[in-house]
Parts: structure tokens; sequence; C-alpha cells
């Protein structure tokens, strides 16, 4: 019994001990080494620690776009340039000039545009051009522009002359003067004098004679001011009217009033009529030296 309990105690894996021999030559250790026991975790094998293939980002062709939109940039560009040099060299082959003309000729205003015109179509100055034109004697406002491709478009308001300025010059309907050869068509028109610098004054004033002398069958036919701005006027038939210089609208309407009651019947017999007074009016007749305070 004791020899199997030895035996069995010898075969138990609990003895760890155990004999280790030495072969000749060999030197035998101090101490005795442990053993080490790779502990696996389950279900895992012996495998080899090996990496695997490293992924490499994908190229980037971004560069290659901004080449290819820069290209295509500049060749949109060029593309411009040679149009716009195309276009600037182009000459002007039409043009075309309306408005209702008397005094001026078509034909004349073309030949004096055509200058202004040499560089090209898209280098004609405009402005130039209308400056131009409007300082011809008969163009009160001249319009110009370009009408693609080749084309130049202009056109034409003349002056509208209401009266006489001077010897040579005429007043347009906003008080502006302006100088033209051909007077003899406009000898019938009013004849207004003045002072430099006093024609857009003398204007509305006359048109205020026109409107309150109209009604009762007087018309203007000379208005002139003098330095002190006194006023005077010269009716159709002869008479003479002596406005002076302040209250114009005052003394018209009085001059109207009487005039419909009391001189109307002798029209042609007034000379001058004064209407420099604050109440009334002073009448000098043709047929006689009287003066008659109305």
């Amino acid at each position: 019994m004791a020899q199997s309990m030895k035996k069995a105690a010898a075969q138990s894996p609990v003895n760890k001990s155990r004999k280790v021999k030495v072969r000749p030559g060999q030197r035998r250790s101090l101490k005795e080494r442990p053993v080490k026991v790779s502990r696996r975790k389950p279900g895992q094998g012996a495998t080899r620690n090996t990496k695997g293939p490293v992924e490499r980002p994908p190229r980037s062709f971004a560069w290659f776009n901004r080449v290819l939109i820069l290209a295509g940039a500049g060749v949109v560009l060029l593309a411009a340039a040679q149009a716009y040099i195309t276009l600037q060299s182009i000459p002007v082959q039409r043009i075309s000039v309306t408005g209702e003309l008397e005094h001026t000729q078509a034909e004349a205003v073309q030949e004096m545009v055509q200058p202004a015109l040499a560089g090209g179509f898209l280098n004609a100055d405009l402005q130039y051009i209308r400056r131009q034109l409007e300082g011809l004697p008969w163009i009160y406002e001249a319009t110009v522009r370009r009408k693609w491709p080749n084309a130049l478009e202009i056109h034409v308001v003349e002056q509208l002359p209401i009266a006489r300025w001077g010897s040579d010059g005429f007043l347009n309907h906003e008080g502006e003067v302006f100088h033209s050869a051909k007077t003899g068509q406009w000898q019938s028109l009013p004849l207004l004098q003045g002072p430099d610098g006093a024609a857009r004054d003398l204007v509305a004033n006359y048109q205020r004679l026109v409107e309150l002398l109209a009604p009762i069958g007087l018309a203007v036919e000379q208005l002139a001011v003098d330095e002190r701005g006194q006023l005077e006027a010269v009716l159709a038939g002869g008479m003479r009217l002596i406005v002076g210089g302040d209250d114009f609208l005052d003394r018209m309407h009085r001059f109207v009033a009487i005039y419909r009651t009391e001189l109307a019947a002798r029209t042609e017999d007034i000379e001058r009529v004064d209407l420099r007074y604050e109440s009334g009016i002073a009448v000098a007749f043709s047929d006689s030296s009287q003066v008659a305070s109305l």
C-alpha cells in the first residue's frame, strides 16, 4: 500500500520539481531557471503579429481643376478683349437725323459730326457731339445715341423764337439769346431790348403782357427795359405804355380795367399811357396836347 502511494505521488503532475540532466561540457546554472508558460486567451490561436498593407490617401486633383478654370477664364478674357478691339475699330456707317428741321439741314448735321467719328463706333464721344450740335444757331436741344452695330441716331429740336433781341438776335421760350443771319422772315416778331443779363426777366414780363392784353384786343410790338429796370412797351397801333419798375401786375390790372371802361373807344387817339401812379393813370392823346388823368 505504501509503495503504491509513493508511485502515485511520483507520477502526479502536482510535483513540479524535476531533475535536469546536464550533458557533459554544459555548465550547470546555480539556480534553476523557471519555465515560462504562455498563457493564451481562450479562442486565440498562435498567429504571427504582422501588419497589413498601409492604405495611402487618394491623390488630390484640385490643383489640376484650378489650372483648368484659370485657363478657361483666360480664354474668355482674351476673346472678350479681341471682340472689344474689333468693335472699337468698326466705323460708323450710317447717321440718321430726325426732328422737325426748318432752319437746319440734315446733311449739314451729318457733315459736322463726321470728324468726331474718326475713332470708330465705340470711341465716338456722344457728349461732345451733342455740345457741338447745340452750339449751332438754330438747334435748341440734341440727343445722340448709338444704334448697334454701326449706326448713330441724332434727334434735333430746333429753336422756337418768340421775339427778336436787339439788331440780330432772337429769344426762345426759355429767355435764351441766340443769333442767326436769317432774320428776314422773323421781322414780324416783337422786339425786346435790354442790357446784358436782362433777357430772361424781360421774356417773363413779355409773356405776362401778352396774357393780360390779349382779352382786350391789344398786342405787344416792342418791350424794353433800361438800366434802372424801368419797363416801357409799344403796342400795335403805336400806343406806348410806361409801366415803370415796381408793382407790374397791379399797374397792368388797373390799366386793363380803365381801358375797358374809358379808353377802348379812343384807342387810335391814344399816344401814351403812364402807369407810374399809386392809383389811376395818365393818358396823352395824339390829336391834342391834352393829358387826361383817369
